[in-house]
This record gives structure tokens, C-alpha cells and sequence, in this order.
């Protein structure tokens, strides 16, 4: 049945991996690039003994499914559709007589859900496991937990060029490991690096053309982490009118044009392939022998905040960067450009993070509790999802009536389960089929799943027109698709109460109703979501013109969140959609600008206002001295208007060490002595200040008091007789500011507190101006006063100024008063 088929470096160790498939229904394979694994493993399995039904293999991504049963049936002589075949979420070529399909990991863990048992299904082939996506890890968690509890004859196989070995043998329950050495070639690797300041594409063009300057022939290969990457480097490349043939290759283009990448050039041109991450394993592009590497990534985190999946860029792993260089060497000897300097590869990470430490995992808690398994936990997994982001999607999931309070699944959420769509989308698609609409959700549901498909545009409503309209087979498999979703929702909808229909918005906001925003009041392009997150729109976008809208996609975090798909919804749909949850009451809060308390009647949707108006007592309005109590409790006691009396009595009293009137006494006595303020003050602010040390004083007993007045005394008498208030609060320690004269006669520096510590004596002159600051008078009289003493005679000649202070009589008079009061 086969054609002549080139050998492979695996077909040295095809009797070996059937022998121990044979003996034992697991196995591990190990297998560089190019050696042929792909193509040459799955389809030896077909004649064997063991080997009644059908065998599938997964393959990570749509591209490479497609392509590895393209090339298997090429291999042997066949048309796919017959003997091998494939089905990917867009597109299916298999018959009845399919023996082995290709398909990629999210198809077959929808496949499984519905067929525990795999009836008619031999063995499962996991292709590339090393990249740890998440439906690939589940994939392979499903299929352990088949084999050991329905299937014990299923063959398992785990393959890939740079696997964990060890690890995946112990998950495969200690299975036999085959390697295959395969062919190598050489490969050279030139760290050209990449000007911070340069955009990517423009390093991209420089790196193209040095290798067409340093390599006389060969296709090129470059790795760039996103599709708006690949289009303006393609643009750039494009421009410049090199002797290339410039080829795009990711998930976004139809799938004829992505066949045309991976083959030669039928006009016998050289090649550029720019592409994602999806070129990294898997396939075999005839003819490169030059790779250019950005060094970059772009991977899902989900922000659990936002409740958005969102993509980040980041430095490529070791690992990812060692098998795209490959690619260069698979045919041939060949080189690798890399955009950045050779240290630098010692600090990117060795290996790409698991996805399931990563993504959502609410699809995947639905799926195991329709599995019946509670906790994910209990599935076997190289890396077991954690308990907090478990918990987490459990919580949503009860939200939406998918799972019951004890975690098992609900009847709804079995119907959800039946959708192969996000959970939010599946929702979305049953409300919509049992209002007659199945066909306008599909749509929608597959257009927000499938990026780049009606445009690049943030407006839903017009990428559906666009999308309507396309031709190619991106967009008619798209279209396929649809009409499979809306007849299964048609169906799982038999029986539900009829729904009113919707705007397009209001199927998104059906979905996705924590993310329904309204445009905030004053501010163009900025939202204020029911969720309580803020978004935000190119204010020249024409969908910065609605007051509301329904978000069906968006990046970023923190304060602003960028939206990059949604669409209108009116007022009245808002107001009917989420009749329920619309929240009416009397709301006060305490407003710091004016200083007082507003009550308000209030309509709310989440976080935002739908209506308000003035309130009064009798509507269920708070107590204005409630309120501000909770405003100090929240904001703390800097929320009061303290004045310098009442705060000066607070530095002594810390300085005392009395924890009465500390700041977390006083927050937990606000009861006790700041509501009897409130009811005499309509503020926070406007409390006068004697008041609020009568209040403080209140809480010291006597004995308190003695206390204070002992360690921190509020006033230092000097020997003048006068009296200067200690500033307890000062930078160095407790300060004093007082005239030098008043302290003639003071030959031992005061002190306060226990244990004493000095206090510190800001000197002034007669008018009050600074002359020193000093915590030893005793050295200050006899050290540095003649100088100052000589310096005051100058300025102030009719003052004393003694040789001897320290035995000098003190005084605030002049000489000429001193001796007039003194002749008295």
C-alpha cells in the first residue's frame, strides 16, 4: 500500500517501539527534530496485532495536523480523507475509512468527554508534550485516567524531540522509553544582536539581509512572537524588494496559504517564512537552511482581576530557542541568526512554563466535574493545577449554575459541558438558541475564538459584516463551523423557556455581563465596567461614541485595560438584561472636599450608578455619625482635622509611651470618645480643636495624667520664670525654643522623659533670631558663648551679656529696664 518512502533515522527504532507496545501499553519516545517520528510512528501501528481500531494522533496545533496527515498520506500513496485523515476545529478531511486521524489535543478532549471508553479507538500518539499547553497536559491526564479505570488495552504514546523523559515515564506508570538518535547536521549559531532602540522589524529586514549577504542559497526561517509582528516585518521585507519570495505562517491565514509556506517555491525562489512559535516543532519546512530568531514569546496569562485571558511578550525560553535553531539543520547543514548577544542566553529561562499554571481554569474544573472527578487534582498530571486558581473557577462556575455548592456538576452545567467553547461562549450560545437566534451566536462565538477572522477591528458588529462577505477557506471553514455550533445549541435547547432576542451586545453582555461598561461621565473613551474595572478606548475609535458597551475581548491590567473587541448595547437592554441584579437603595458617604456627608438614592448595576438623587433619614439613609466613623476606620485617624493643641497632645503622650492615646487605641475607642464629637459637628474637619483634647484627656485617669505631665511636660520653665511649649514632635527629640537670656544662671541642662534624655534648647537672640541649638549647656557656656557673647554685644549692646552666664542672673529686660525694675 505505501509508495517509496525516503528512509528515516526512526525507522531504525520502529521494531523497538512496537515490540514494547507489544509487551506493555505505554511507551515514551524520544526523538530529535526531522527524525521522521511524526509521520513514520503512528502509522507503523496499524497492522499490528493489538491494533483493531483506529490510532490517533495529536498534534499541538491546526497547521501541524493538517500538514502531518497531508504528509503521511502522500507517504502512502493516499488521499486524505481515506486511510489517514484529520479534524481540526475549521476543517475535517476523514471518512469511514479512516484509520488514522491527526487531530490537535482540544479536539480530543472534547471527544473523550463524550466517549469515555474511546470505542474503536486503539491508541492515542501525543505528539511534541513538551510544550505543555494546557489542553495538551489535560489531554493526556484524560487519557491515563481512561486506560486505568475503562480501556486497560489502550495504547498510550508520549513523543517529542526534547521530552522529560524520567517524568513522563513515571506519569505513564514506569513505561519503556525508545530513543532515535537521528541525523545530524551542522549547525552553526551567529548571536548578531539587536539595537534597544531599533523596532523589531527593522531588525528583522537587517538580519535578512546579512544572510542574504553571507549565504549563497537556502529558504529562511523567522521566529516572531505575534501575527502584527509578522505583518509589519512582511511589510518592511516587502518594501526593500529583496530577491525573496515573503511568506506569512501563523493561525490567522487561511490554511491554503499556510500550505504554501511549507513547500518549495514552485518558481524556484528563495523563501522568507516569517512565523510564530507554530513553526517551532512539529514540521518539516522544505528547504530552510537559515533561521532567524527574534528570541521572543507570546503566551496567555490569565489576569484573574480582569477576568481576561491575555497575551504578554516575553523572552523565549532556552529550550524554544534550541529548537527553532533546528530548524535550520533538518535537511542540511545551516545557521541560526539570533537577535541578541551570546551571554544573554545563560539569563533566558530553560524552559517554557507549564499553561496550567498559567491560564483559566474554569473550562478545565467544568470538563473534570463532567468527568466526575471534584477535584483536577486527582488526575494524573506532570505539574497538578494549584488548589487557589481551582477554587477560583469553581466559584465562577457556581455562579453561573454549572456546578452545585458541593463542586458536582449540574445539569446545566452538563449542557455546557456539551459545547466545545469557551464557558462563557457555551452559556451565551444555549441562552441564544432558545431565543431563536443559535445562528447569530454561533457566528459571534466563532468569530471571537478565531483571532483576525472579519478584520482586526474592535467593533464586533462591523467584523461580523466583514466576515459575512469573505471568501477563502479560512473563512468558509469558519462558517462551517457555525452551522455545526448552532445546530448543537438548537438541540441542547429543546425544551428551555423562550428567551427574548438580543443585540449583538447583548449576547456579549450575556457571556461576559461583569464586563458591560459605561462610558464615564466627561471622559471620552474611558469605561467603568460592572465588574468594577476600569477600560478604556482610542477616543477617535467611533465606538467611543456609545455610552455603553458590552466587552467581549481586551488587554492590559492594572488601572486601564485596553478593549479589542466589543460592541453596543442600549440602556434599556442593560436595564432589562440585568433586571435582577439592578440594586435600588439610600446611600451616604462622606465627601473629604466638602467635608460633609451626602445622602443619596441610589440605582446600581455592579459597580456603576445607574441613577442617583439627594436622600433624606426616612428612606433608609445612614447615620451621618456612622459614616464618618467608617471613614476613620478605613482611612485612618489622618482623616480627622487635628489642631496643634489636640496633636500636641498626642506627640507627648507617644513620647510618654502612654498606649491609651496611641493610634491604634484610639482606633479601637472611636465609640467611646470621637462619636460624641460627631453628633455636635456636621464634619471631620470642623471639630475645634480644644474639644478634641478635652475628648483625648477624658481617657486618662489621674494617675495617667501624673504620668504624662511627669515624662512629657507640655511647657519647660526657665529660669526666667517664663514658660515655652516643648515640641515633642521636632526631628532631633523634644525641642525647646527660647531666648539665651532666659537661661542665665541654668548651669545643668534640662532633660525629660524616663529614662531622661536631654532636652534640646533652641537658643535665639533678644529678637527671636537663631543662634545655636545645643543639648550640653554646660559645654556650650563655656565653650562656644564667647564668641556668640561678642557677636550680641555688637547687635544687641544695650542687653547683658555676661562673661559667666552660667552664674548670671536671668532676664528679659534690657539693662537700662533691669536697673529701672531693679531701683523699684
Amino acid at each position: 500500500m505505501a509508495a517509496a518512502r525516503q528512509p528515516l533515522p526512526v525507522d531504525a527504532v520502529l521494531p523497538d517501539i512496537l515490540a514494547a507496545l507489544t509487551l506493555k501499553p505505554n511507551l515514551v519516545v524520544v526523538a530529535p527534530p526531522g527524525t521522521g517520528k511524526t509521520t513514520r510512528v503512528a502509522p507503523a501501528m496499524l497492522d499490528q496485532p493489538w491494533c483493531k481500531g483506529a490510532v490517533w494522533l495529536l498534534s499541538p496545533r491546526r497547521l501541524a495536523a493538517r500538514a502531518a496527515a497531508e504528509r503521511i498520506a502522500e507517504e502512502w500513496g493516499e488521499a486524505v480523507g481515506g486511510l489517514v485523515g484529520y479534524a481540526t476545529r475549521l476543517d475535517s478531511r476523514q471518512s469511514g475509512a479512516t484509520r488514522l486521524l491527526v487531530m490537535t489535543p482540544g479536539l480530543f478532549r472534547t471527544r473523550i468527554l463524550g466517549d469515555p471508553e474511546l470505542a474503536g479507538v486503539s491508541a492515542v500518539l501525543f505528539d511534541e508534550v513538551h510544550e505543555r499547553s494546557l489542553d495538551g497536559d489535560f489531554a493526556l491526564a484524560l487519557a491515563i485516567d481512561a486506560q486505568q479505570g475503562l480501556r486497560d488495552d489502550l495504547r498510550l504514546v508520549a513523543m517529542s524531540a526534547t521530552l522529560d523523559g524520567a517524568r513522563f515515564r513515571a506519569l505513564l506508570g514506569d513505561a519503556p522509553l525508545v530513543k532515535s538518535d537521528g541525523k545530524s547536521w551542522p549547525l552553526e549559531i551567529r548571536h548578531i544582536g539587536r539595537r534597544a532602540e531599533d523596532r523589531l522589524e527593522a531588525s528583522v529586514l537587517a538580519a535578512v539581509r546579512q544572510a542574504l549577504a553571507d549565504e549563497g542559497q537556502g529558504d529562511m526561517l523567522a521566529f516572531l512572537p505575534g501575527a502584527a509582528d509578522i505583518e509589519r516585518a512582511a511589510a518592511l521585507v516587502e518594501e526593500a524588494r529583496l530577491p525573496l519570495a515573503v511568506h506569512r505562517l501563523h493561525g490567522q491565514i487561511d490554511p491554503a496559504v499556510q500550505r504554501r509556506a511549507l513547500v518549495r517555491d514552485p518558481d524556484g525562489r528563495r523563501k522568507l517564512i516569517l512565523a510564530t512559535s507554530i513553526a517551532e516543532t512539529s514540521l518539516t519546512i522544505d528547504g530552510v537552511r537559515i533561521v532567524i530568531d527574534a528570541g521572543l514569546s507570546r503566551r496567555p496569562r490569565f489576569d484573574k482581576a480582569a477576568g481576561i485571558a491575555r497575551l504578554v511578550t516575553e523572552r523565549a525560553s532556552q529550550a524554544s530557542a534550541t529548537q527553532r535553531a533546528g530548524r535550520a539543520a533538518r535537511q542540511g547543514p545551516g545557521v541560526a541568526y539570533r537577535l541578541w548577544e551570546a551571554p544573554a542566553t545563560a539569563g533566558m529561562p530553560p524552559f517554557d512554563p507549564p499553561e496550567i499554571h498559567e491560564n483559566d481554569l474554569m473550562p478545565l474544573v467544568l470538563d473534570c466535574a463532567s468527568w466526575g472527578i471534584v477535584d483536577p487534582r486527582q488526575l494524573g498530571w506532570l505539574d497538578p493545577p494549584s488548589p487557589a486558581a481551582i477554587a477560583e473557577a469553581k466559584a465562577r462556575l457556581i455562579a453561573i449554575g454549572a456546578l452545585g455548592e458541593d463542586g458536582r456538576i449540574t445539569a446545566h452545567g452538563k449542557t455546557l459541558a456539551a459545547v466545545p467553547l469557551p464557558v462563557p461562549l457555551a452559556h451565551m450560545l444555549l441562552d441564544a438558541a432558545a431565543s431563536g437566534e443559535a445562528e447569530l451566536a454561533a457566528r459571534l462565538c466563532v468569530l471571537l475564538t478565531e483571532p483576525g477572522l472579519g478584520g482586526r477591528g474592535i467593533d464586533v458588529e462591523a467584523r461580523l459584516q466583514r466576515w459575512r462577505g469573505a471568501k477563502g477557506e479560512r473563512s468558509e471553514g469558519a462558517r462551517r463551523l457555525a452551522r455545526r455550533l448552532a445546530g448543537l445549541g438548537e438541540r441542547l435547547a429543546v425544551g428551555s423557556d423562550p428567551l427574548p432576542s438580543r443585540s449583538i451586545g447583548g449576547w456579549i453582555a450575556t457571556a461576559w455581563p461583569e464586563r458591560v461598561a459605561r462610558a464615564r461621565s466627561g471622559q471620552r473613551g474611558e469605561y467603568l465596567s460592572v465588574g468594577g474595572r476600569a477600560y478604556r478606548l482610542d477616543p477617535a475609535e467611533p465606538l467611543a461614541n456609545c455610552e455603553w458597551l458590552a466587552i467581549a475581548d481586551a488587554q492590559g491590567h492594572a488601572a486601564g485595560v485596553r478593549i479589542l473587541a466589543g460592541a453596543p448595547i442600549g440602556a434599556s437592554e442593560v436595564e432589562a438584561l440585568f433586571a435582577d441584579r439592578i440594586v435600588a437603595h439610600a446611600a451616604s458617604r462622606y465627601d473629604p472636599v466638602s467635608d460633609r456627608v451626602d445622602h443619596r438614592r441610589e440605582r446600581r448595576l455592579g459597580a456603576i450608578t445607574l441613577a442617583s438623587g439627594k436622600a433624606g433619614r426616612s428612606e433608609g439613609a445612614q447615620d451621618d455619625v456612622g459614616v464618618r466613623l467608617a471613614v476613620v476606620r478605613d482611612k485612618g485617624l489622618g482623616a480627622i482635622g487635628w489642631g496643634p493643641v489636640s496633636q500636641a497632645l498626642r506627640q507627648r503622650a507617644s513620647f510618654a509611651g502612654l498606649d491609651i492615646l496611641s493610634p491604634g487605641a484610639l482606633a479601637d475607642s472611636l465609640d467611646l470618645w470621637l462619636a460624641p464629637l460627631l453628633t455636635e459637628s456636621r464634619g471631620l474637619r470642623d471639630i475645634a480643636d480644644r474639644r478634641l483634647v478635652d475628648a483625648l484627656m477624658s481617657l486618662l485617669d489621674w494617675p495617667a495624667r501624673q504620668l504624662l505631665e511627669k515624662r512629657a511636660p507640655a511647657e519647660y520653665a526657665t529660669p526666667a520664670g517664663s514658660r515655652h511649649p516643648i515640641d515633642y514632635a521636632a526631628e532631633g527629640g523634644p525641642t525647646v525654643s527660647v531666648r539665651v537670656q532666659e537661661l542665665f544662671g541654668l548651669a545643668r541642662h534640662p532633660s525629660v522623659g524616663e529614662p531622661p534624655v536631654p532636652l534640646i534648647l533652641a537658643l535665639t537672640s533678644p529678637a527671636h533670631r537663631p543662634i545655636q541649638t545645643t543639648r550640653d549647656i554646660e559645654g556650650f557656656w563655656s565653650g562656644s558663648w564667647h564668641d556668640v557673647a561678642r557677636e550680641m554685644r555688637g547687635r544687641y549692646p544695650k542687653h547683658s551679656w555676661p562673661d559667666d552666664p552660667a552664674s548670671a542672673r536671668p532676664t528679659l529686660l534690657t539693662k537700662a529696664a533691669q536697673a529701672r525694675r531693679d531701683a523699684q
